[in-house]
């Protein structure tokens, strides 16, 4: 926290006065209580008294004028706050196991109809962009405000082959930075995973600190093409871009009949936890089309965040006049008048 007006704190040097003043007054009205004995004997009669209770109202007296002080050098501080601008890139998991049926009426078109639902929910200055993975990653819509186009991009979605979830990740990536020197040589992946470069490296930022875009990733499956997933993710990490992570199905997994054969498809829980962890977002494990839709509508209210520097001086002035008036009712309650 930092002050516009820091001159006016020289005014905080008035609070030990006031203290001093204060203490002053106490002992000289106990220097007259000594004198005239007969009101000791008095008060002795009538019982205690208010003790240290008569202390409390010049108490909050003086931390609310302390704290004016604070409001009138106009406190500033960078708070978090929501943001109705921003990109949000919705990565979707498309592979043949997203047609099992234990979402109805499977996981695609349960998937794909609480995407619609998210999409409808955010402000219309976030920008929306879809990315698809099977065993390939594509930009199925570029980040745009055009709701239509993006509701159209994720409706034409269709099950197809493997799944690439690190080429999900790095096509995401690129989709936030395209155009600018952070963009990452995608095209210099290999189903290994080796050979991918950034060029230029971009000096890193703190994990999660990258505010105006985040990533949204589902998958129902284990990687099986492309680069792995942990070896890819440094990148997002390394921008400050958090990347949240769906699970559909189990780690038990079920089995599927694909091009005339039984395959056990299997939902690798571990590494979309550490994707999440690793960018300081969150995993959520959706069950049911309920969960999911559930997940995504409490994603829209905390996928874009953005620091902002913001002056405190209302907070710190309705504090100083509550810690007054608090100190003038009690005053009145127990003595009848003002401290």
């Amino acid at each position: 926290m930092h002050f516009l007006w820091v001159e006016m704190l020289w005014l905080l040097a008035l609070v030990p006065a006031f203290v001093i003043t204060y203490v002053l007054v106490q002992r000289g009205r106990k220097k007259f209580a000594l004198r005239y004995a007969s009101l000791s004997l008095v008060k002795e009669a009538l019982g205690r008294g208010p003790g240290f209770r008569r202390h409390v109202p010049p108490l909050l007296f003086l931390i609310g004028m302390t704290t004016m002080i604070v409001a009138l050098a106009r406190p500033m501080a960078t708070v978090v706050l929501p943001s109705q601008q921003g990109t949000v890139i919705l990565t979707l998991d498309v592979s043949g196991s997203m047609r099992a049926d234990d979402l109805k009426p499977n996981r695609m078109e349960a998937a794909k109809a609480a995407a619609v639902a998210f999409v409808g929910n955010q402000p219309e200055h976030v920008r929306i962009g879809v990315v698809s993975f099977t065993d390939a990653a594509s930009l199925v819509q570029a980040p745009t405000t055009d709701r239509e186009a993006v509701l159209a991009a994720i409706n034409r979605l269709t099950p197809q082959r493997g799944t690439a979830i690190g080429r999900g990740i790095l096509a995401s990536l690129d989709a936030i930075f395209e155009g600018s020197p952070d963009a990452i040589a995608s095209e210099f992946l290999n189903d290994s995973g080796a050979g991918f470069q950034v060029s230029p490296p971009p000096p890193p930022l703190p994990p999660g600190t990258y505010a105006p875009a985040v990533i949204v990733l589902l998958s129902d499956g284990q990687s099986n093409v492309g680069p792995p997933p942990l070896a890819v993710i440094k990148h997002a990490s390394n921008r400050g871009v958090r990347v949240y992570t769906i699970g559909v199905g189990s780690p038990e997994g079920s089995v599927l009949r694909v091009g005339g054969r039984s395959v056990r498809v299997q939902l690798d829980e571990e590494t979309l936890k550490s994707i999440a962890v690793e960018t300081h977002a969150e995993y959520f494990k959706a069950d049911s089309e309920a969960d999911l839709q559930k997940i995504y509508e409490n994603l829209g209210t905390q996928l874009i965040l953005k620091p902002e520097e913001t002056e405190l001086t209302a907070g710190f002035t309705g504090l100083a006049i509550m810690f007054l008036l608090v100190a003038g009712m009690l005053s009145l309650l127990w003595f009848s008048r003002v401290p």
